[in-house]
This record gives C-alpha cells, sequence and structure tokens, in this order.
C-alpha cells in the first residue's frame, strides 16, 4: 500500500512538471495585437517612417549600401571572403548550422581569423545545430573561437526551450554585415538548380545601419554569457556607404514579441499600390489574412510566393494551404514555388519598403522565436528586390481560388488538422 502511495505521489509530481512543462513552453506570454490597424498614411509618407521609428525601437539611419546576393553561390563566397578579411572582430549568430563541405569552409575561415588574434564570437541555436559535429565546436574552441549554443537544455532554460533564436546574423570588424535567410548546411550551396540546392536570399550591409545590427547580436550575447562586447572593436566610428535610410530591429518573446507582427501589419495596411511577398513558411493568423485580403479588396496588387511540394516541413505546408481561401476570394495572387525549397522571406511595399532577414510569416516567427529584419526605405532598391521576385514568379505555380476550393477532401482535413497546430507553427 505505502509503495502505490508512493507511485501515485510521484506519478502527480510528473504530471505536474509536463502540464508547467508544455504551459510555459507553448505559449508566447505576451498579450497580441487583436484589432485591425486604421489605415491613416500611406508608405511614402513621412508619417509612416516616424511611426516605424517611434514603434520598432531604433530609427532608420541615413547612408546605408545593402548588396543582395542570390542563393549560394553568391551568398556563401560574400560571408567567407569578409570573415578571412576580418582584422579585429567577427560576430555571428545562425540558427542553422550544419555539418558538411559549407559548415567545414566556415569553420576552417572562423579558426584561422582566431589563431591571427581577431575576436571571434558565435552564437548557435541549440535546436538549430543538432546537425553539428562536435567536432567542429572543439575545433572552434581550441582555436580561441567563443561559441555559445543559445537555450541548450538546462534547468534554468525550463521555460523557454520552445523559445529558439532564428536570427542570421555576420558581423565584421563592425563595419560590415550579412543578414537573410540563409544557413549554414550544403542545402544551401548551388543556385537552386534542382531538388538539392535551395532557393534563399542574403543581403550584404555596410554603413551606419551595421551599428543596430551589431546591437540585435549583442542581445542575445549578453543573455546567454552575461558578457558585454563593446568599444572600437566592436562598434567603430561609421561612415556614410551609400544613399538608403535603413533600421534594424529585432524582436522576441521575453521582450518585443510583437515587434515583427506589428512592422508587417502597418507595412501592409499602408500600402496603395503593390505588395511582393516572399515566404518560405507562410501560416498568417486571422488579423494578417483580414490585412492582406483588405488591401487587395482597395487595390492593392498583393502577390505572394510560397514553396510548393518540395519543401522541408510538409506540415507547415498543409497548414498554410487551409488559410488560403479568404485571400484567394479577395484577389491576392498565390504562387507555389517548382523544382526545389523556396526559402526566400522579403517584403516588398510600393516599390519602397524593403523588409528582409530571418522572419517567417508565421506564429513561430512573429511570437516564439527571436527574430532580426532589416527595413530599407529605397525605390531603387526595392525596384531591384521586385525584379528578383518576378524571377522567382515564373518558377511559380499559380493557384487559383476554384482550383483551391475542389481539392480533395482528403487533403482539406488533413490541412485542417494540420491548422490546429498553426500556434507552433
Amino acid at each position: 500500500m505505502k509503495r502505490r502511495t508512493v507511485w501515485i505521489i510521484l506519478s502527480s509530481v510528473i504530471a505536474t512538471l509536463v502540464v508547467v512543462f508544455l504551459a510555459l513552453n507553448l505559449s508566447a506570454g505576451e498579450k497580441h495585437i487583436d484589432e485591425k490597424l486604421e489605415r491613416l498614411y500611406a508608405t511614402d509618407s513621412p508619417q509612416f517612417r516616424r511611426s516605424m521609428d517611434a514603434l520598432l525601437g531604433p530609427p532608420f539611419v541615413e547612408g546605408n549600401r545593402t548588396q543582395v546576393l542570390v542563393n549560394g553561390d553568391e551568398i556563401f563566397p560574400a560571408m567567407l571572403e569578409a570573415i578571412r578579411a576580418a582584422r579585429h572582430s567577427v560576430t555571428f549568430e545562425t540558427y542553422i548550422y550544419w555539418s558538411g563541405t559549407i559548415g567545414r569552409e566556415f569553420a576552417e575561415a572562423l579558426t584561422e581569423r582566431a589563431r591571427a588574434g581577431v575576436k571571434v564570437h558565435v552564437l548557435l541555436d541549440w535546436i538549430g545545430s543538432v546537425k553539428m559535429e562536435d567536432g567542429f565546436i572543439d575545433e572552434l574552441e581550441r582555436a580561441g573561437v567563443e561559441v555559445e549554443r543559445y537555450h541548450e537544455p538546462h534547468w534554468s532554460n525550463f521555460g523557454r526551450l520552445n523559445n529558439r533564436t532564428h536570427r542570421k546574423l555576420l558581423v565584421v570588424d563592425g563595419t560590415v554585415a550579412f543578414t537573410g535567410g540563409v544557413g549554414i548546411a550544403d542545402q544551401w550551396r548551388g543556385n537552386a538548380q534542382d531538388g538539392e540546392h535551395w532557393r534563399d536570399t542574403h543581403f550584404r550591409i555596410e554603413g551606419p545601419v551595421v551599428a543596430q545590427i551589431q546591437a540585435v547580436f549583442m542581445d542575445n550575447w549578453i543573455k546567454s554569457t552575461g558578457n558585454v562586447l563593446h568599444g572600437e572593436l566592436y562598434f567603430p566610428a561609421l561612415q556614410p556607404r551609400g544613399d538608403q535610410p535603413a533600421q534594424m530591429f529585432s524582436s522576441s518573446p521575453t521582450g518585443g514579441s510583437e515587434s515583427m507582427r506589428l512592422m508587417y501589419l502597418m507595412a501592409i495596411t499602408a500600402a496603395k499600390r503593390n505588395i511582393h511577398l516572399s515566404a518560405s513558411y507562410f501560416v498568417p493568423d486571422d488579423l494578417a489574412i483580414r490585412a492582406l485580403a483588405a488591401a487587395a479588396r482597395r487595390g492593392v496588387k498583393v502577390q505572394i510566393i510560397l514553396p510548393g511540394k518540395e519543401i522541408d516541413a510538409e506540415i507547415v505546408r498543409r497548414a498554410s494551404r487551409s488559410r488560403w481561401g479568404e485571400l484567394l476570394e479577395a484577389g491576392v495572387q498565390i504562387g507555389e514555388y517548382q523544382d526545389t525549397m523556396f526559402h526566400c522571406k522579403v517584403l516588398v511595399v510600393d516599390a519602397l519598403l524593403v523588409s528582409v532577414g530571418s522572419t517567417n510569416f508565421d506564429n513561430r516567427s512573429l511570437s516564439l522565436n527571436d527574430e532580426a529584419n532589416l527595413n530599407v526605405l529605397h525605390a531603387g532598391f526595392a525596384a531591384r528586390q521586385i525584379e528578383i521576385f518576378e524571377q522567382d514568379l515564373r518558377r511559380t505555380r499559380p493557384v487559383t481560388l476554384e482550383a483551391w476550393q475542389q481539392r480533395p477532401w482528403q487533403e482539406k482535413l488533413m490541412e485542417q488538422m494540420a491548422s490546429l497546430l498553426g500556434s507552433q507553427l
């Protein structure tokens, strides 16, 4: 009888811990925006920029130059060249870092710079780097690289295991930065030529906004290590390098989790001509759907490129498809990318605002993950992104309302079931 009582108590404790774990990890913690934003100004209005400055945190700063890099053949050589040229510091935060040939190249570049006396700091998400060989980390640390794993399982992280850093940031000498959608894995090599080589976009940035990008890296570095990296090695005086106003902002469940959602809603609500959205994972909530549909109904041309059958998370695609009805009815154009995984994350509004970075158009990015996006207000830069969008659009299969309505009932059922997990996708 005594043994039975002990077992009952132990079972109750375990059940309680499981409930607490799920409660802590499956909720975003903060309130969500739940009211439609009133349309008060357009993207080309000075008030739009003032509102973005005030509500998203760091203001737009002038004098930046942003170069778009398309697919691994352009992206990886540019990143590696910057690392190999480092003279003072390298700060690198990424979600995906797997073993493979490109993982080896980055490890070699980082270790070589560390041995040369450069301060090298690498922050890897624990979940995103589980496929990374332990030997890589040992090699990095032996060379003097500081390596941290974000929210590695530990009793002190019990309530934050579902909070991952999805940010993709590289800053060299505090003067050159990179951000976008790319992870460090061989899937991103090549030029999206087949199903083994993904389609993605990354960006190289110079100018005063690089200090904001460095500050975003420091946010999670401090959370992970308690160590503040500062001084001229990390924050040198920055001179203008171009004519682009730019702003780097971040979001996290531990503070400002609504910043990313707010940015998307503000941009969509302000649109008056066109919206070009490239989204690798697209599971919009009801408010986002209403905002996009309202834009289309008031005459904004809304075009969205999403992954097709070539996707690394089929459940996300099914959950996404269940939510397309209102969008298609409103006239939103949706195209599914063919041939390979489409991993781009780019929003262009009215051929003026471009938002790029790590953020997906889903609740995991908008509420659960740590994310970071670069906003650029520049017609020339936006025109180049639209040109790339149109090239991608030619590789899509258009989705019509009729085809969506007539899909088999089995697909509809599976999509509705997947949609139930939308808050975690």
